[in-house]
């Protein structure tokens, strides 16, 4: 019987290749989740890979669902799954303790009704207001539900998704009904509208949800760029004048919603 030691087992090597190709996945979902829409190219860039690695990264996670491409060659956006996981993580976020002390701000600098509302399918559920203290006011409308593409702060969240999830809520070209005649009725023309609040990065409403009351709004976003709710100051539309008008409302929104990102960030406070 030999009396040498047998050799220890060597630790565990990390494998390397795996590891990487995992966290770049994850970088791969957090630039689609930033971005909205992302190409092979620009993947392979930023990732400082091969264009072949990223191809072939970007289609594992379409085969899941979590990118998805409007068309082939074309770019990948957030997918069904990755909004769903979006979903579950906005389902533990109370939102409206994150935005209540802006929406109190917001009603303090314009004198006007303060609003939040998130998505519902294709309408928006406002679930909390900063009533303005003018005797002439657009009242508290917590609960209210309204058509998206009828309301300021639907049309806000609905820009801030990808084309596959519009189509998905919106499959026919006839919108659903609305309670004004000045609402959209096609989808065609809500989604020329929505390239239109995509680049200015607010939406309007001018009487399209009630009559005698006008909106703007910008879109709420989590910390890697996903839709929350919406965020809106709403006025009796003789007293603002014309939509012209409502962009003065405009950069204390825009502050709002910075505002309401840092608290996402720093949960803790109060």
């Amino acid at each position: 019987m030999s009396n040498t030691a047998a050799p220890s087992d060597p630790s565990p090597v990390p494998d390397a290749p795996v590891t990487t190709s995992v966290d770049n996945a994850l970088q791969l979902l957090q630039l689609v989740g930033e971005r909205q829409a992302l190409r092979v190219a620009e993947a392979a860039d930023l990732l400082g890979v091969a264009r072949s690695t990223a191809h072939r990264l970007l289609a594992a996670l379409r085969r899941r669902g979590f990118v998805a491409q409007d068309r082939p060659n074309g770019a990948y956006r957030p997918g069904p799954a990755l909004y769903e996981i979006g979903l579950a993580a906005v389902s533990r976020i109370d939102i409206r303790r994150v935005a209540r002390p802006v929406l109190d701000r917001l009603r303090e600098i314009t004198e006007e009704t303060a609003s939040l509302a998130v998505l519902e399918g294709t309408t928006v559920r406002f679930v909390d207001c900063a009533e303005s203290l003018r005797s002439v006011r657009v009242g508290n409308r917590t609960g209210i539900v309204r058509p998206a593409h009828a309301s300021a702060v639907g049309k806000a969240i609905l820009a801030s998704l990808s084309d596959a999830e519009l189509d998905r809520r919106y499959p026919e070209e006839l919108l659903p009904p609305a309670t004004t005649s000045a609402a959209l009725t096609l989808t065609s023309e809500l989604r020329a509208e929505l390239e239109t609040i995509r680049a200015q990065g607010y939406a309007f409403n001018w009487e399209e949800s009630a009559d005698g009351v006008c909106a703007v709004s910008v879109a709420l976003r989590d910390t890697v760029g996903q839709p929350l709710a919406g965020l809106g100051i709403a006025a009796p539309s003789s007293r603002i004048g014309s939509p012209d008008a409502l962009r003065a409302f405009v950069p204390a929104l825009q502050e709002g919603a910075e505002a309401v990102l840092v608290r996402l960030r720093t949960p803790s406070r109060d």
